[in-house]
C-alpha cells in the first residue's frame, strides 16, 4: 500500500495497514466508516442491516463502561470516527463534565430521525 490512500487497496492481514487506510481515508470514505447497525425492529421495517449515524439518532450502548444506556447523538466526529452521545459523559479531576466520545461499532440505532430527504430515500429504496 502507498502512502496516499488508495482506492484500488482492497485488504491486508496487517493492523498498521488497516490503521493506515483509515488514517488516509478521504470523507466520502469515512462516511461509510461511521454507520451503525439497526435493531432488530427497524431492521424488520425497513429491509436494512445498517446506516449512517447522524446528530439526533437514538442509540443504545452496546460495549464499554457505559453498556446498556439510551440516548440521542449530539455530535458526529468523522475525523476521529466517534460519536458523542448525550448525558454519556466522565467527570474530569476539576469537577466539570465532558462527552465520552464512543465507536460507532459498539453502538446500535433504535430510533431514527427522518427530517432529511435524503435519509428518506435511502430506507425507501430497498
Amino acid at each position: 500500500m502507498k502512502s496516499i490512500f488508495s482506492i484500488s487497496w482492497k485488504r491486508s492481514k496487517q493492523p498498521r495497514r488497516q490503521r493506515k487506510y483509515i488514517h488516509n481515508a478521504p470523507g466520502h470514505v469515512r462516511d461509510r466508516l461511521v454507520s451503525t447497525s439497526l435493531s432488530k425492529e427497524l431492521r424488520q421495517k425497513y429491509g436494512k442491516r445498517n446506516l449512517l449515524i447522524r446528530k439526533g439518532d437514538k442509540v443504545k450502548i452496546l460495549r464499554g463502561q457505559f453498556k446498556g444506556k439510551v440516548g440521542e447523538v449530539s455530535r458526529v466526529d468523522r475525523q476521529n470516527l466517534r460519536v458523542h452521545i448525550e448525558n454519556i459523559g466522565i467527570l474530569k479531576k476539576d469537577g466539570s463534565r465532558t462527552s465520552y466520545p464512543i465507536h460507532p461499532s459498539n453502538l446500535v440505532i433504535t430510533e431514527i430521525k427522518l427530517e432529511d430527504k435524503k435519509r428518506k430515500a435511502i430506507l425507501e429504496r430497498k
